[in-house]
């Protein structure tokens, strides 16, 4: 009930936060999309990191991002990993072990993708299955996906596994933010799914929140 209540919280919120001010159109390819071409992943809390040193197997091993971005690996205690590349932590490493290690080459390998939370896709609404895992069977459920580049909607669709029976996908809506601004589009899922109108197949961008209302009865 507790969790039920808080997606109610969520979805309020944002709808509240849009009519104060945020943009509204539909939005459609033949938007104008900043896709970054840049593009990396960063690591955050909950990744699965998998460290190698060569010729160090002792020391080589496999740890978790703590909820406080950190992780302890042998020789290095609470070193910071969450908004890093996995570039960047292995040459933090390296350093690190350095102390003890003569000439330390540290590989990192990331598993159990999370990502920080402005990399994050967040889908908020009537989801399929009806609730998210844990909220004791609410209306509305909330998931969250790591970006892919070139993600769209139908690889986000694709990776959700659907619609709640009472959704209505074509009111649905992605909020972005933009230029530090928060502005709001609206997208056509329904007719994407059910009418195989790739027109409304749009870009998915790093931080989007995609909103799915009821359908009104």
């Amino acid at each position: 009930m507790k969790v039920r209540f808080f997606y109610k919280l969520i979805l309020a919120y944002l709808f509240i936060l849009l009519a104060s001010g945020c943009g509204y159109h539909q939005l459609s390819q033949d938007d104008a999309v900043a896709v970054p071409s840049d593009y990396t992943y960063i690591i955050g809390p909950g990744d699965s990191v998998n460290i190698f040193v060569w010729g160090n197997p002792d020391i080589s091993t496999t740890a978790t991002v703590r909820p406080d971005g950190k992780i302890t690996i042998p020789l290095a205690e609470d070193l910071p990993a969450s908004g890093k590349t996995p570039s960047q932590l292995a040459r933090e490493m390296e350093k690190k072990l350095a102390k003890y290690v003569r000439d330390p080459q540290v590989v990192i390998m990331v598993g159990g993708f999370q990502g920080v939370y402005s990399q994050q896709v967040r889908i908020v609404g009537q989801l399929s299955g009806g609730s998210s895992s844990g909220s004791g069977g609410g209306r509305f459920s909330a998931k969250a996906f790591p970006y892919k580049k070139d993600m769209t909607l139908l690889d986000l669709m694709i990776q959700l596994g659907g619609l709640g029976q009472y959704s209505d996908g074509n009111r649905a809506s992605i909020v972005r933010n933009i230029n530090g601004e928060l502005q709001q589009f609206g997208i056509r899922i329904d007719n994407l799914i059910n009418d195989a109108d790739l027109s409304a197949n749009v870009l998915i961008l790093p931080g989007d929140i995609v909103i799915i209302p009821e359908a009104f009865f």
